[in-house]
């Protein structure tokens, strides 16, 4: 046991009904913190290729190494395994409550092997650990569940869980904590293989407290930060990221259209939280121990939707369902979305296989026949609610669309894949690289896949500062030269972000490696300096590659699809412009130390101490 972290893990066998405690040392968690750190490690180091959905794929809940902590919004949990959905490395991370609960109960993750027969769930009270029977909870959605499982152990209990969603298998299913405040580990399908398990929710409740080595310095220091932080972020504070919509559709960065448009400002004006939050809110919610409090309850008590109760839309989901979709109508996202909250789908992949299926139609590679009569026409609301329930109880063409639009594509045929807007199989997220061109080197390289919260770097483009990485001037955000740069430093800043279970929207408030540091040194002891923050970052950036490169990943994987490379918006301040991935991606590459085919040279690894991973490397002498 250590300042900030228990040293063991609990590792349950649903198939045997066996649980067992492992020890995790300080050398490990030195060397990869907490969260996905810890979980590439063990997942590397265990590595099974099987098919993901399979009993003999692990999962593990890991905390960061700060959670539980004072440290502010130190509250995040990550969720790893091989994906569902990608069949690659996945991390899916999630605010809220629950890591913060498991760090109080004495555990620093769970690593749950096996599948079990039947329905079960975990319920977890310091060190008392049961499989309990979840039969009567299968079927639920993920707020009954909730209800139902605290009802059955304890009101205070923290839970996360699936809904039918993930139950059926839906491969881009993902798992919801808290309840009706809607937190998700949403992304490359987790709650299909939660599913697949027979796993439907694992609950916590802790009484301990986490240590802190020195508690009057850690205070010292937040009490001077803290302020600053809530000054920086009180945009978010107000309306969360649902107000970034006008602002994003300004830059040129929203997607329109299934990526096809430029310009939808009077949308815009419509969809952003400071047009309607107002009239819906009921209150203002923040994560454990996070003073920006950027999460809000919202209801809606009259019109066609009248009934719903639970977490607002976030930006993602307001750009998914709204521009991408061409619907301005903000109650059809807030029902798409409780939609989504309630089967455990992510609303990410969910938006966009609706935004495809939509342009499908209109091509007429897609039609009625297809989907029972449906007219899948932009902008209509039965078509984004319709499709998002038939993904979620994996019925009629939601079947198609539940499996990611890469793999719906290859099953239609034709040249689908022309408008399935991807990488490694990962559906983009709401940013866009021809707007902001060091994302395109940030998708292309990610390690599960389109993910924009790998760098961020985009928030650089938009003013926000990292004085530590030199960053104190907005770069030239259409412009290819020095992006591969940009891409390597904010890659590396933002994976040490994760392991140390921190949320990475303290950038906003240009947080970077050394309060970072200080944090650390103050929790546990350790003499940590800024640059070991970004030394750790760059280390486990570079584990996970090495773990997709065993499953075949290399360059020809790092890429975009044809609408992100290949046609420029034709409208809005990013108009004409098309990232130059080929360049950019040769300036990374060797700022990574990787050799031409994007794999990491053994320098490179011995630098990093992550020789050890030597044998999965496909050519001798990298």
């Amino acid at each position: 046991m250590g300042y900030g972290w228990w040293g063991k893990l609990l590792e349950v066998d649903l198939a045997e009904r066996a649980i067992h405690e492992r020890e995790i040392t300080e050398e490990e968690i030195k060397k990869y913190a907490g969260g996905s750190g810890l979980a590439a490690s063990i997942l590397f180091e265990e590595f099974k290729e099987c098919d993901p959905l399979s009993p003999e794929n692990p999962m593990i809940f890991l905390p960061g190494l700060l959670t539980g902590t004072p440290v502010p919004s130190a509250s995040r949990t990550t969720v790893c395994a091989q994906s569902p959905l990608t069949g690659i490395w996945n991390e899916s991370n999630v605010g809220g409550y629950w890591g913060a609960e498991l760090k109080s109960a004495g555990w620093d993750g769970i690593i749950v092997h096996g599948a079990s027969k039947n329905p079960v769930y975990l319920y977890i009270s310091d060190g008392n650990v049961s499989i309990k029977d979840a039969s009567s909870l299968w079927g639920k959605d993920t707020f009954d569940t909730e209800k139902a499982v605290k009802a059955e152990n304890d009101s205070r209990a923290r839970v996360a869980c699936i809904g039918v969603a993930g139950e059926k298998q839906v491969l881009v299913a993902g798992i919801m904590f808290d309840g009706r405040l809607g937190r998700a580990a949403g992304r490359g399908g987790l709650g299909a293989l939660m599913g697949a398990k027979n796993l439907k929710a694992i609950a916590v409740r802790g009484t301990q407290r986490v240590s802190v080595f020195d508690t009057s310095s850690l205070k010292a220091l937040l009490k001077k930060e803290i302020p600053v932080i809530k000054e920086k972020a009180a945009g978010m504070s107000n309306y969360g990221t649902a107000g970034g919509v006008l602002a994003v559709e300004a830059w040129g960065d929203l997607p329109i259209k299934n990526w096809r448009l430029g310009s939808w400002e009077e949308g815009a004006k419509k969809t952003t939280a400071q047009t309607w939050l107002p009239k819906v809110l009921d209150s203002h919610h923040a994560c454990y121990g996070c003073p920006i409090r950027c999460s809000k309850l919202i209801r809606l008590d009259s019109g066609p939707y009248a009934g719903i109760y639970g977490h607002f839309p976030e930006y993602e989901t307001l750009a998914g369902f709204g521009a991408n979709c061409m619907n301005d109508d903000v109650e059809v996202i807030i029902a798409a979305n409780d939609l989504c909250n309630r089967y455990g789908l992510d609303t990410i992949s969910t938006s966009a296989a609706v935004a495809f299926a939509m342009e499908l139609y209109e091509k007429g590679i897609v039609t009625k026949d297809d989907t029972d009569g449906l007219e899948v026409v932009w902008g209509s609301a039965e078509a984004i609610l319709t499709l998002t329930r038939e993904i979620g109880e994996k019925k009629g063409f939601g079947q198609i669309l539940g499996k990611g639009t890469k793999r719906a594509a290859i099953e239609i045929g034709k040249n689908a894949i022309e408008y399935s807007v991807q990488t490694k199989g990962l559906e983009f997220a709401f940013h866009d690289p021809r707007a902001f061109t060091s994302m395109a080197v940030n998708y292309a390289t990610e390690n599960r896949g389109a993910c924009h919260l790998g760098a961020l770097s985009y928030f650089l483009g938009r003013g926000i500062q990292v004085p530590d990485l030199g960053y104190t001037e907005p770069p030239d955000v259409l412009s290819n030269e020095g992006k591969g740069k940009i891409a390597y430093d904010m890659q590396n800043y933002m994976s040490i972000f994760n392991p140390m279970g921190l949320c990475k929207f303290l950038f906003l408030a240009s947080v970077g490696p050394t309060q970072i540091a200080g944090w650390v040194r103050a929790v546990t002891g350790w003499d940590v300096t800024p640059e070991d923050m970004m030394i750790l970052g760059e280390r486990l950036f570079n584990l996970k590659r090495m773990y997709n490169v065993r499953l075949g990943i290399s360059r020809k994987d790092d890429t975009l699809p044809p609408r992100l490379f290949a046609h420029a918006r034709p409208s809005g301040k990013s108009r004409g412009n098309l990232p130059h991935l080929g360049m950019m991606l040769g300036e990374y590459y060797g700022l990574r130390g990787w050799s031409e085919e994007g794999i990491p040279e053994r320098k490179t690894l011995k630098r990093l101490g992550l020789g050890w991973t030597e044998p999965a490397l496909p050519i001798a002498g990298l």
